[in-house]
C-alpha cells in the first residue's frame, strides 16, 4: 500500500513485519497535508526500519528533511524509536501527551518513584521474589538514562488540543499517555496501539505522574467505547493491519475484556484469592516468561473487579488476599 488519499490529504502507511513481540508488524504513518510532512509514531530503532521510513519517502518523492513534525501516540519504545536519529538529521517538533514527557525525557525522580511504585505493588502481590529481573531492568534504566532520553524537548498534547485539523483525545489503558489523532472530515482515525486488529492490547499497569494507580482495564474499556462511537472509515493502527471495520472490531475487543473479567472472578469465586495464585492459575507457565505483562493483566482486572463491586479484598501479612463479594 503506497497512500492512501481524501479530499487533499495522504497517509502513507509504513508497515514493518518484526518478531518483537507477538504484534507482527510495526506501523508509523506519514501524513500529508499538502502543506507538511508528518510522522506518527517512529518505529523501533533497527536498520530495517530506518530502510522502511526512508523507502517509504522516497517512494512518494521526500526525504527525512521534508518531514516538518513528529506525533507520538505514546512513549513505548517501539512507537519513539527512530525520534532521536530523526532529530540529528533535523531539528522538529516532537508532540506527545503530558503524561510521555517524564517517561521520554526518562526524569530520574520519576523513574526511582516508578520503581518504588513496582516494588511496593509486588509485594502487596505476593511475587516480589519472581519479580526480580523487572526490578533490576527498571534499575538499568535509572543507571543508563542518558542512553534513552529524547534529544529534545516535548510539546504536550491533551484532550481538547487539536493538531493539523485533528481532534486530540485522551485513550489511556494501554499506557497513560495514550492519546489519538482523530480527522472527522475524512474519518481516519491514528490510534496507536488502543486497538488492534488480531490481537489483545494488554492494559498494562503503570503509576501516573504523581504516583497514583491507574485503573487500566477500566480506561481501556472506557477508550475503546469511545472510539467505537466515532465515524471512522480508516483506523491507523500500530501494529498489524489498517483497520477499517472499527466498530466490529472493538465490539470483539469488549467482549474478550468481560470474558476475562468473569475468568478472573471465577478463579476467585471458587476460592484462589492470592494474586500470585491466580495469574498462575490464569496463565501457566506464561507466569514465568512474561511475567510483567501477565502481573499487570491480572493486577489490571483485579483493580477493575473490585471497583465494579464484584470483589473484595483484605491485607493479611502485608499481601493482599481477594474474595468474591457477589
Amino acid at each position: 500500500m503506497i497512500s492512501i488519499k481524501k479530499k487533499s490529504r495522504l497517509v502513507y502507511p509504513i508497515i514493518v513485519p518484526t518478531s518483537y513481540g507477538k504484534v507482527g508488524t510495526i506501523n508509523s504513518y506519514i501524513l500529508n497535508d499538502g502543506d507538511s510532512l508528518s510522522l506518527i509514531d517512529a518505529g523501533i530503532h533497527t536498520e530495517k526500519y530506518k530502510d522502511a521510513l526512508i523507502t517509504t519517502l522516497a517512494a512518494n518523492g521526500y526525504r527525512i528533511r521534508d518531514l516538518s513534525r513528529i506525533l507520538l501516540t505514546h512513549h513505548h519504545e517501539d512507537h519513539v524509536g527512530l525520534v532521536n536519529w530523526i532529530l540529528q538529521k533535523k531539528d522538529i517538533p516532537v508532540y506527545a501527551h503530558h503524561e510521555a514527557v517524564p517517561r521520554l525525557m526518562v526524569e530520574q525522580e520519576f523513574l526511582v518513584m516508578r520503581k518504588n511504585f513496582f516494588t511496593e505493588l509486588y509485594i502487596s502481590m505476593g511475587c516480589i521474589e519472581e519479580a526480580q529481573p523487572r526490578l533490576e531492568k527498571l534499575q538499568q534504566t535509572i543507571e543508563h538514562k542518558n542512553e534513552n532520553t529524547l534529544q529534545t524537548n516535548i510539546r504536550p498534547l491533551g484532550e481538547g488540543d487539536s493538531i493539523l485539523g485533528m481532534k486530540v483525545l485522551e485513550t489511556q489503558g494501554h499506557s497513560a499517555d495514550s492519546i489519538s489523532f482523530y480527522d472527522e472530515e475524512r474519518q481516519w482515525l491514528l490510534a496507536g496501539d488502543v486497538v488492534l486488529k488480531k490481537t489483545t492490547t494488554n492494559a498494562i499497569v503503570d503509576p501516573d505522574i504523581k504516583g497514583n494507580r491507574l485503573p487500566t482495564v477500566k480506561q481501556h474499556k472506557e477508550s475503546l467505547k469511545r472510539l467505537q462511537q466515532l465515524d471512522v472509515e480508516y483506523l491507523f493502527a500500530g501494529h498489524q493491519e489498517i483497520i477499517e471495520d472499527h466498530h466490529n472490531v472493538i465490539s470483539q475487543k469488549l467482549d474478550k475484556i468481560q470474558h476475562k473479567a468473569n475468568r478472573l472472578y471465577s478463579f476467585i469465586n471458587e476460592g484462589t484469592n492470592l494474586p500470585k495464585e491466580i495469574a498462575q492459575n490464569l496463565y501457566g507457565h506464561k507466569f514465568n516468561t512474561e511475567f510483567s505483562l501477565v502481573m499487570s493483566e491480572v493486577i489490571g482486572y483485579l483493580d477493575y473487579l473490585e471497583e465494579e463491586g464484584l470483589i473484595g479484598k483484605s491485607l493479611q501479612n502485608g499481601i493482599w488476599h481477594y474474595k468474591a463479594l457477589k
